[in-house]
């Protein structure tokens, strides 16, 4: 019997790229790092952050978006409110950090929630406190480098470059996990191997 995943069974959005659902794994300010486990679409405490640094935002995923990393998109979402692991945000997208991690690209897209009235207002990264991105910048070459891994933020761009980051994403994810299949989205993920 084929069990709910919310990596596949959960919509992108109906905006996409431009709005999309983010499913936050690890609220902003926690210093546990928690991850979907793939197989189980349960959540797992990977680690405890070996460091003073605590996540700068809301932290989660795209649901089906597949990168090079064999992850789905990570999604960093700002917020006035804590929001809960698990919890389904409606992400307008507003820019991207690219980040090389252990010499592979790892992009993570920036967006605030669409439902907060308080950041709603953004609409490109530029519109941010200069701080925010720093913070941001900080928070990943920090706690990796505790970690003894290396860590290098390339750059911040603006949403149009994330559009076609999270574009890429979706095809990526519909050539690898959609392909060669007629079936309906409910039985195409079924039986993947994850």
């Amino acid at each position: 019997m084929a069990h709910f995943n919310p990596w596949h069974d959960v919509a992108l959005g109906d905006n996409a790229p431009q709005t999309v659902t983010g499913i936050i794994e690890i609220p902003k300010g926690s210093k546990g790092k928690y991850e979907l486990d793939k197989e189980s679409g349960l959540l797992k405490l990977d680690r405890v952050l070996f460091s003073a640094v605590h996540y700068p935002a809301a932290y989660g995923f795209i649901p089906q978006t597949y990168c090079d990393d064999n992850d789905p998109l990570d999604i960093l979402v700002i917020c006035s409110v804590d929001v809960v692991p698990m919890c389904l945000v409606e992400a307008k997208v507003i820019g991207v950090m690219q980040m090389i991690d252990g010499n592979e690209e790892d992009d993570k897209i920036i967006a605030v929630a669409a439902n907060d009235i308080s950041v709603n207002h953004y609409n490109d990264i530029a519109d941010l406190p200069p701080h925010t991105l720093l913070e941001m910048q900080r928070f990943f070459e920090d706690y990796k480098a505790l970690e003894h891994k290396q860590v290098v933020v390339e750059r911040f761009m603006g949403r149009e470059d994330a559009y076609g980051i999270i574009e890429k994403s979706i095809k990526l994810y519909d050539e690898t996990f959609r392909q060669n299949s007629s079936a309906s989205p409910e039985t195409q993920t079924a039986g993947i191997e994850l």
